[in-house]
């Protein structure tokens, strides 16, 4: 056995997968992932640990593998994750616990995220469900938003016996897993829907079409409904433009409409009838991973696609793996180039998109290079739809009709980072809806933190 190079992981051949929206990465059967396993060398002070946002116990689930035991495996992460089969193929593992491994300092370090999936899907596969809660208490906890952050500080508190409800603004709970990630990463029928019916089993409540702001407040949710403690994980829905010259043109669009309208509502399937501009000359404006997921979404419709980043390469902050994955289908990446202008034709639609070649400056004492535009580097794409991903601030519905909630100048929740709380005694919040666009880990770290706060903050009330 090699012990200093993973296991490879099976995935679709490019060329084919580039035209359909059947999941990419195809995971490790049981001999893989056992072969893999036995690459850990479950360290005294596992280091992985620390990289996780969650905290799971990396080399107990690992070991268990290696004993054949998958079970077992997934028993031991649902102590400390809601949403395993989600995590094993979103979560970025190379900045996190990958990157401790000690297997990494002299070759590939082991594949968590992977094991992570196939311990998650085994268990589905074989209706193995996280055991039962502790006797439930009556006391009602209400959580903001269905999606990672809200799911799992639902999950904990059900698990602490906690009578918890979730109100969802959208028909389907799930957040970003259902709205924003495409299907070919994150099948959404098979995996988000059988990690939500989890979090379910546990006793948790979901309502769905409830909006918070509008439908019900938060005060009322507290001074009406009887909720003795509130979570906010709504997420951070309200997209960012950049500012520039025809970007209210027909064919411009948020990432988060484009991706809502495939992948929640069905575009890309014939079946549906969710209308969607495809385009057949796309620029995706950002380097982020929803920019990766929009680009190879318009591909997969049918489109030339082009990335355009103002700095370089090294400096895209989407996961590598998704960066790699979007160029062996095609997409074509138009890096140190920022866009100036939408070109608009008379009709009120996108012609093209105006653009300067950039360059980076020397690092800064933050270490970072700044881009500033070249002289006389202008140049002209020619496209007919334009996808902005740029990142997202909270949505204010929620912070300006419940009082003493203070936001900060980006419209984030101001909390305590350790505990969630906010300023107003029992709101916790967590999430994009503090932190602005993040990732579903850290967003799922936050919701646990903030289940740990919010039953303290309870069972201090009581003895009060």
């Amino acid at each position: 056995m090699d012990v200093l190079n993973k296991v490879p992981v099976r995935e679709q051949d490019p060329k084919v997968r580039a035209s359909n929206f059947d999941e990419v990465c195809l995971g490790y059967n049981f001999e893989e992932a056992r072969l893999e396993a036995t690459r850990c060398i479950q360290c005294k002070k596992p280091k992985c640990i620390d990289g996780c946002p969650v905290s799971i116990n990396i080399p107990g689930f690992i070991q268990h593998i290696v004993d054949g035991d998958p079970k077992a495996a997934f028993e031991e992460i649902s102590k400390y994750s809601a949403l395993p089969a989600v995590c094993g193929r979103v979560c970025p593992q190379e900045i996190q616990c990958e990157q401790k491994c000690i297997r990494g300092i002299k070759g590939d370090p082991v594949s968590i995220g992977k094991l992570e999936r196939f311990a998650a899907d085994w268990a589905r596969e074989n209706k193995v469900v996280p055991s039962q809660t502790s006797k439930k208490n009556n006391i009602k906890v209400a959580v903001i938003g269905a999606g990672p952050s809200g799911l799992t500080c639902a999950g904990d508190l059900a698990k602490m016996g906690y009578d918890v409800t979730i109100f969802e603004a959208l028909h389907e709970p799930g957040g970003v897993l259902v709205y924003g990630i495409p299907e070919f990463r994150l099948p959404k029928e098979t995996v988000v829907k059988a990690e939500i019916d989890n979090v379910k089993s546990l006793g948790v409540k979901i309502e769905t079409n409830v909006i918070i702001g509008r439908t019900i407040t938060i005060d009322e949710l507290m001074e009406e409904e009887g909720y003795a403690a509130v979570f906010i994980g709504s997420g951070a829905g309200l997209p960012k433009f950049m500012g520039i010259p025809g970007e209210n043109a027909n064919g411009v669009f948020s990432a988060n409409e484009y991706l809502t309208r495939s992948n929640l509502m069905k575009a890309f399937d014939v079946n549906y009838d969710t209308p969607i501009i495809a385009g057949h000359k796309v620029a995706v404006v950002g380097g982020g991973n929803v920019a990766m997921d929009a680009a190879r979404t318009a591909l997969r419709l049918g489109a030339e696609v082009y990335i355009v980043y103002r700095r370089g390469e090294a400096e895209l902050p989407a996961r590598s793996e998704e960066v790699h994955h979007a160029k062996e289908e095609g997409v074509k990446f138009l890096l140190l180039t920022n866009p100036k202008e939408v070109l608009v034709d008379d009709n009120g639609w996108v012609r093209g998109l105006r653009c300067v070649s950039m360059e980076l400056t020397e690092a800064d004492e933050t270490g970072r290079r700044r881009p500033v535009e070249k002289k006389n580097s202008e140049f002209d794409l020619s496209v007919d739809t334009v996808i902005m991903a740029l990142g997202t601030n909270p949505n204010p519905l929620i912070t300006s009709t419940t009082k003493g909630l203070d936001t900060n100048e980006y419209l984030g929740i101001v909390t305590d980072e350790e505990s969630g709380r906010t300023s107003k005694p029992g709101v916790f919040a967590g999430g994009d809806a503090v932190t602005g666009s993040a990732t579903v880990i850290l967003a799922m770290g936050a919701g646990k933190a903030a289940a740990k706060g919010i039953d303290e903050y309870l069972q201090n009330t009581l003895k009060a």
